[in-house]
């Protein structure tokens, strides 16, 4: 598609929602591709991931914000603070809600701060395949009533069902003006942090409820072989020693289950063969040390 200004168009859109909404799990199916790690945990989310999809002239821009929820500790007033943070630099607002869990505490707390935004806003109702209709249009009408929205989409981002719908609308929403990236592209992270995020959501996966949330990937190092593979060195922090060998296992088995799932995604995401090498350290403090949030994209707060 050749781009001419007066044509094209290109914006921001921020998805908000409580944890486990479904965001990351909406921008994977907006975008037609993962850009987003999910996890039936909640929170796990913790950065501002950006994911890029084209309908006709116009260039949209996801920002999957972390889930809003009220913080506790440092790192989740750092995670509540990005989501507002990406909400009131967005072109238009989508407010994500669990269809099943309709107006909670959380949501509704979310709906009376989006009274100050001053962009459009989209409310999507997700999971609506869990839901019978009559109930998701009575739900609807209670969240317009609370405050009014734009326009009201009800999609389930697993099955893609009302996805284009939700695209079609989001993409003539958009400002006329140049695209910010390259056709082809369909995010903003690079591919040593989507490498970090993917290991990160297997070590979810496989430890389940055992692993509490105190843990981190960093990606040290991404080095090309001239096989054209690459040789990914990453580094699991956890908090206690103990959780360094829960992440082990018995026997080194946990670990290697966790580096073999994750290194076929990362090779198809980066569409060349991996060799991938996790180490596990501890790092009691981690989650006050203002190099590991800037390392996660996120603002330090002070006490």
């Amino acid at each position: 598609m050749n781009q001419s200004e007066s044509r094209t168009r290109c914006g921001f859109v921020a998805l908000i929602g409580a944890p486990n909404a479904g965001k990351s799990t909406l921008i994977n199916a907006l975008v037609g591709a993962k850009v987003s790690i999910v996890s039936r945990k909640v929170q796990t989310t913790r950065r501002q991931i950006r994911g890029i999809a084209l309908r006709d002239e116009a260039q949209i821009i996801f920002v999957d914000t972390p889930g809003i929820f009220k913080p506790k500790r440092r790192l989740d007033r750092a995670m509540v603070t990005s989501a507002w943070s990406g909400a009131g630099d967005a072109d238009v607002v989508a407010l994500l809600i669990d269809a099943r869990k309709g107006l909670d505490e959380e949501a509704q707390d979310i709906i009376s701060k989006l009274a100050a935004t001053k962009q459009p806003r989209v409310l999507v109702l997700n999971k609506i395949d869990l839901v019978d209709r009559p109930r998701l249009l009575d739900l609807a009408a209670r969240i317009n009533a609370l405050l009014a929205f734009d326009a009201t989409f009800m999609v389930s981002a697993l099955n893609r069902d009302g996805i284009e719908a939700l695209l079609d609308d989001l993409g003539a929403r958009m400002k006329a003006g140049p695209w910010l990236y390259p056709e082809d592209q369909i995010s903003d992270a690079p591919l040593r942090d989507l490498a970090a995020e993917i290991t990160r959501e297997k070590l979810f996966e496989r430890l389940h409820d055992e692993l509490p949330y105190q843990l981190t990937v960093e990606t040290d190092s991404w080095k090309e072989i001239a096989d054209g593979s690459a040789r990914i060195e990453q580094t699991i922090f956890v908090m206690r020693e103990g959780h360094r060998k829960i992440v082990i296992g018995e026997g080194g088995k946990t670990l290697k289950a966790v580096g073999s799932t994750s290194r076929r995604e990362i090779a198809e995401a980066a569409e060349q063969k991996i060799h991938l090498f996790l180490f596990v350290k501890v790092r009691e403090k981690w989650a006050d040390d203002p190099e590991r949030y800037r390392e996660m994209g996120l603002e330090f707060p002070k006490d």
